[in-house]
């Protein structure tokens, strides 16, 4: 299998067992100003983390680094910034039915990208 189809695979798995959309994101954020607020941050710390060890596994296999933070910082507290980031970046790549995870990884992949 090639690295390219591990990591695809990885990706696929790792956002059908937690698919929550763009759409219901904002909808959660906007629901409860402290709850859904708190939420949100803790569900993208939880993405990029679990995006971070898809990724790690998938290099671990064989694939080619595409997420490389070296020696710049990625603290939990970043998520949300780097997540809204991609989005502001890249508006016209993602529909509001997209995953967060697949955002979130395009996001680490542009914020962090490896030298190639």
């Amino acid at each position: 299998m090639t690295s390219r189809a591990i990591l695809a695979l990885l990706l696929v798995l790792h956002t059908a067992a937690s698919a929550i959309s763009i759409r219901d994101l904002r909808r959660l954020q906007a629901s409860d100003e402290l709850v859904g607020e708190n939420y949100v941050h803790y569900y993208l710390i939880g993405a990029m983390e679990g995006s971070r060890e898809a990724h790690a596994h998938a290099v671990r296999a064989g694939a080619r680094p595409q997420i490389c933070v070296g020696d710049r910082r990625l603290e939990p507290r970043m998520a949300l910034g780097i997540y809204q980031a991609e989005l502001q970046r890249n508006a016209e790549l993602y529909e509001l039915d997209m995953p967060v995870e697949l955002v979130m990884y395009n996001a680490l992949v542009n914020t962090y990208p490896c030298n190639r």
